[in-house]
C-alpha cells in the first residue's frame, strides 16, 4: 500500500470535527505575517517534534522543510533536542526549594545555543516555543528576553507562542484520539 504524503491539509482531515478550532488556527498560523518565512517555519518544526507525535511531526516537517536552508532546519531541530534538555532541568532548578541549585552550574554541554547556524533572534524564537510546551517559566523568561532585547515585537513572541500552543494541541488531540481508537478495539 501507497503511504500517503504528508502535509497541514493531511493533518488537518484527520483531525476530529470537535477540533475545528484547531484546523482553522493551522492555517492562520501556516501563513502568519509577523514572522519571517524561516522563523514560522522553524517554529512549526520546533514545536511538532517537541510535541512528540508522529503523524504531526511528519506532516509540520513535509509541510515546512522545503521552506528551510539545510542549516535551518537542522537549527529547528537542534533547538527542540536542546530544550529538551534544559527545560526539564532550569524548571528543576526553578522549582526546588533548596537556593543551591540555583547557584550551581549546568555542566551541560549547550554549544548549539552560541552557533544554531542560523540568526540568533530566530534559534531563541524556536527555542522560546519549545520552552512553552514543555512548561519551563524560567527559560521562557530567559528567551523572551532575548528576544525583545533582539529586537522582536511582542507579536512575533507571541505568535511563536500561538504556533506552539496549537501544534501541541493538535498532538494532543491525535494522541487522544489514537488511544480511544484502542480502547474501542479492546472493548469489542
Amino acid at each position: 500500500m501507497k503511504e500517503i504524503p504528508m502535509s497541514i491539509e493531511n493533518l488537518k482531515d484527520r483531525l476530529p470535527d470537535y477540533a475545528k478550532d484547531l484546523k482553522l488556527n493551522l492555517s492562520t498560523l501556516a501563513a502568519e505575517p509577523s514572522l519571517s518565512e524561516q522563523q514560522r517555519a522553524g517554529t512549526f518544526i520546533a514545536c511538532a517534534l517537541a510535541s512528540r507525535n508522529e503523524i504531526t511531526t511528519k506532516a509540520i516537517t513535509a509541510e515546512f522543510a522545503p521552506k528551510l536552508s539545510p542549516e535551518a532546519l537542522n537549527a529547528a531541530r537542534a533547538a527542540a533536542a536542546i530544550m529538551g534538555m534544559n527545560n526539564i532541568y532550569y524548571r528543576f532548578t526553578h522549582l526546588a526549594s533548596a537556593p543551591d541549585y540555583k547557584t550551581m552550574p549546568a555542566r551541560l554541554r549547550m554549544n548549539v545555543i552560541g552557533k544554531p547556524g542560523v540568526p540568533q533572534a530566530d534559534f531563541e524564537l524556536w527555542c522560546l516555543a519549545v520552552s512553552a510546551i514543555n512548561g519551563c517559566g524560567a527559560c521562557i523568561d530567559s528567551h523572551e528576553k532575548v528576544l525583545r532585547n533582539a529586537g522582536l515585537t511582542a507579536e512575533q513572541v507571541q505568535a511563536s507562542v500561538r504556533i506552539a500552543a496549537v501544534v501541541h494541541a493538535v498532538a494532543a488531540t491525535l494522541d487522544g484520539e489514537a488511544h480511544a481508537a484502542d480502547i474501542a478495539a479492546l472493548a469489542a
